[in-house]
This record gives C-alpha cells, structure tokens and sequence, in this order.
C-alpha cells in the first residue's frame, strides 16, 4: 500500500465530502425527479396519441408485454423506461427521430 494520494482518489474524497455537506444540509446538490407514471398515466398517453398498445411499442422500442403489464399495474417501469415515458409525453416525435437516426449507422 502506498500513503501517495491517486487522482482517483481525490476525485472520491472530494464526492465523499459533497454528499456529507449535503447531509449536515450546508450544500444542495442538484438532482432530477422523473415522473413514476402510473398505470393510469401510461394508458393515457398511449390514448393521447391514438396508438394500439402493440403500434406504440413498436413506435417507441418498447416491449408490448411490459407495457401491458405497466398499464394492468402488475410491474412499475425502471427509471431508464420512466424517463423515456417522460420524453415521449413531452416530445414523442424526438423518440421517433433517435430511434430513425440509429437504422441510418
């Protein structure tokens, strides 16, 4: 073992005392909410955009099976599937756009 401080080591003192300064409420660190939809909200959307449950998973790369179950309240969709709920409710034209640009690499 050597007493050498590594950078890596620094950058994690330097995270380490952020997150106690946040505890002891001397610091705000940012942070994101992003919307749990619930099952409600996912039918909604897909309804908004008058879209079959199969034609809107195929529209935004999603499962049709885990949306069903999303929409019958038997599974709550992980943050990577919130978060892309939350772009397809407030842009669902730019999903399709990222989704198009990956069939043209």
């Amino acid at each position: 073992m050597t007493a050498e401080r590594t950078e890596i080591g620094r950058e994690i003192e330097t995270a380490l005392n952020e997150v106690l300064s946040h505890l002891q409420g001397k610091t705000v660190l940012p942070c994101r909410i992003v919307d749990d939809p619930a099952a409600e909200r996912i039918v909604a959307l897909r309804k908004r955009l008058k879209l079959s449950r199969q034609n809107f998973a195929d529209r935004f790369g999603l499962d049709v099976r885990a949306l069903q179950d999303w929409e019958q309240g038997r599974r709550v969709p992980d943050r990577a599937a919130r978060v892309l709920l939350t772009v397809i409710d407030n842009d669902p034209d730019a999903v399709v756009r990222a989704l198009g640009a990956q069939g043209n690499r």
